[in-house]
């Protein structure tokens, strides 16, 4: 359905509209929608740009710039503190008694460990960050294995070789994967090369993957790729996630949960 509009002010709000309703927008589609040539819709974008309300890559528009940058796992950790906890509290729900499961490194997965309190059975955990070891250590019926390898400084978790080749020896039946960002076109990412290439061999190496990730990282892409969306198999996340992320997942067939 086309939409007119008297003056450029009113386009420009509902584009931002837009924005605010879906991560991304096509720059085609607002055309189409606003039945203006494309000439004119790429104005009304560099002046949106120019102002600053918007970031424009290859043909798309974004609220905000979607490429992450490599922040301190001690400034993340202040970020949607509250969603994170409630994210952590359902994933910790899921572990069965007896479980071998892998956790990768992150703000979200530190707070899901911390969270996890076995009482019924043992719990075998692997992980490739060291603060998760730690919150785990004390506490009762849980075996804990750190993976070795070369410490990142910015996630105080391990990556490279001696980590890769232990996880080829190992098979588990959950991970709890923490990540950068998720477009569902491109996948799932992180801002780091090696860690990416850890995560990638975290999938094949467990029977279900269940990513934890907060609604601000929809939309996000980070430096290195670690795998399709319909890789995995159970997304967590907040309720600010959009209308349009929601219904591109449900389409990929992965499960998604709204704590």
């Amino acid at each position: 359905m086309m939409i007119e509009f008297e003056t450029m002010a009113q386009r420009h709000n509902y584009i931002l509209d837009q924005l605010e309703k879906n991560e991304v927008v096509k720059i085609s589609d607002l055309a189409k929608k606003l039945d203006i040539s494309i000439v004119t819709i790429r104005k009304d974008i560099k002046t949106l740009e120019n102002m600053n309300l918007i970031y424009k890559a290859h043909g798309l528009i974004y609220k905000n710039n979607p490429y992450t940058q490599d922040i301190n796992v001690n400034e993340k950790s202040l970020l949607n503190v509250e969603q994170k906890r409630d994210i952590a509290k359902f994933a910790a729900s899921l572990i069965e008694p007896n479980d071998a499961i892998l956790i990768a490194s992150g703000t979200t997965v530190l707070q899901f460990a911390q969270a996890i309190n076995v009482t019924n059975g043992k719990l075998t955990v692997v992980t490739s960050a060291m603060n998760v070891a730690l919150a785990l250590s004390g506490k009762a019926n849980i075996e804990v294995i750190q993976l070795g390898g070369v410490v990142r400084p910015n996630s105080t978790s391990v990556v490279g070789p001696y980590a890769e080749d232990t996880l080829k020896k190992l098979s588990f039946s959950k991970l709890f994967l923490g990540i950068d960002g998720i477009d569902t076109d491109y996948g799932l990412t992180t801002s780091n090369l090696l860690e990416a290439n850890l995560n990638h061999l975290m999938i094949k190496a467990s029977q279900k993957t269940i990513v934890l990730t907060d609604y601000s990282k929809f939309g996000k892409k980070g430096f290195g790729k670690i795998c399709n969306l319909n890789e995995i198999d159970h997304i967590i996340t907040d309720s600010r996630i959009t209308e349009k992320a929601k219904e591109d997942i449900d389409k990929l067939g992965v499960k998604l949960t709204i704590v």
